[in-house]
């Protein structure tokens, strides 16, 4: 007869091999996160700029099946229930897709422009932060602000703010 060691050896093994054991994992996370979660505490309002972030993340998540993950973070983050329709996002992105890239997540698309145009020009991005300027203490300042700040100055590289990021295919 078995022991009882030897049987959760076999469960665990078992539940790895069909790929349930990281699922139920995850779930238990899940749940525990949920019944953890004070729902009376109100939730800081999302900004503009997290909301897209966050459902580019959303995006990610559930296209690759982490949706337990996904919903710990609509939960935690207040991000609306429903997704952002994709359009809206591309417009609010000011991206312009090519129609091979509408069944992968706009953040591939992203990744692969800046992975793609960062060897064409031979130099790096300059990205600018929307954040206050408190939390941008230990950023890399534009120019002009780098100078009050002790530190190199860099160039802006790459497109400006009114110039559509164009996205293209070739990615997974």
């Amino acid at each position: 007869m078995a022991t009882i060691t030897e049987l959760k050896a076999a469960l665990k093994e078992t539940l790895e091999a069909r790929g349930v054991l990281g699922q139920l994992k995850a779930r238990i996370r899940a749940e525990v996160f949920n019944a953890l979660d004070d729902q009376s505490e109100a939730r800081p309002a999302l900004s503009h700029e997290n909301l897209l972030i966050n459902e580019l993340i959303r995006e990610y998540l559930e296209f690759n099946k982490y949706r337990y993950t996904a919903s710990v973070l609509i939960s935690e983050s207040g991000q609306p229930e429903v997704p952002l329709d994709r359009q809206f996002m591309t417009n609010e992105l000011n991206v312009v897709e090519d129609p091979s890239c509408r069944s992968v997540p706009l953040l591939y698309g992203l990744l692969s422009h800046f992975l793609s145009s960062g060897g064409e020009k031979g130099g790096k991005r300059f990205l600018r932060s929307s954040a206050p300027a408190a939390s941008r203490e230990n950023a890399v300042h534009p120019t002009g602000e780098a100078n009050r700040a002790g530190m190199p100055e860099a160039a802006p590289v790459g497109n400006s703010s009114t110039e559509a990021v164009i996205l293209q295919g070739g990615y997974r």
